[in-house]
């Protein structure tokens, strides 16, 4: 019964307590209304720089049919390092030489899917690639599952990074 007495007794403490708290719950609320939009922007800039990476990532393809050195080596960065099927290793400047080689004549270069994780600054580019063509005088068709990985230096993204592993071809079963 007192504290009803308080309540009654006291109509602007009452009010001036609920309107107080109306403007902290609705400071509160606009808040977490902001919050929830910086947030849902921010997955939509990182799916935008996400949907860039892929779209470079896959330009290499382009570039490597078309023997485009000077693409690859935009894309590229100066410590490039390629692993290649075999487990060898080449800097930027090798793979770049062996793109050139006369031996080299690419006729395919496609992804078949990939998807890229976001890291900051840095993306890993994940998928299966399939080539084919001739290289020194030898036919090959090869399906490759890669990890490209990507950094933005000085607002550009570059490709740091990248290994493949030969995916064996299915044989039926006798």
């Amino acid at each position: 019964m007192p504290t009803k007495w308080i309540i009654t007794s006291c109509p602007t403490f009452t009010r001036s307590f609920f309107m107080r708290s109306l403007q902290i719950v609705g400071i509160f609320s606009a808040g977490a209304a902001l919050l929830l939009t910086l947030s849902v922007a921010q997955q939509s800039g990182r799916s935008d720089e996400g949907s860039y990476v892929l779209a470079l990532d896959n330009s290499w393809n382009r570039a490597l049919e078309t023997k485009d050195t000077k693409g690859l080596d935009l894309l590229l960065a100066d410590t490039f390092v390629s692993v290649d099927i075999d487990g060898s290793t080449q800097s930027k400047t090798e793979f770049l030489a062996s793109i050139q080689a006369p031996s080299y004549h690419p006729e395919l270069s496609v992804t078949e899917h990939s998807s890229a994780a976001l890291y900051g600054d840095s993306a890993v580019v994940v998928g299966i690639f399939r080539t084919n063509g001739v290289d020194r005088g030898k036919k090959y068709a090869n399906r490759e599952r890669f990890v490209d990985m990507w950094i933005k230096i000085n607002g550009s993204w570059k490709c740091v990074a990248s290994t493949a592993v030969l995916i064996p071809a299915k044989h039926p079963s006798n």
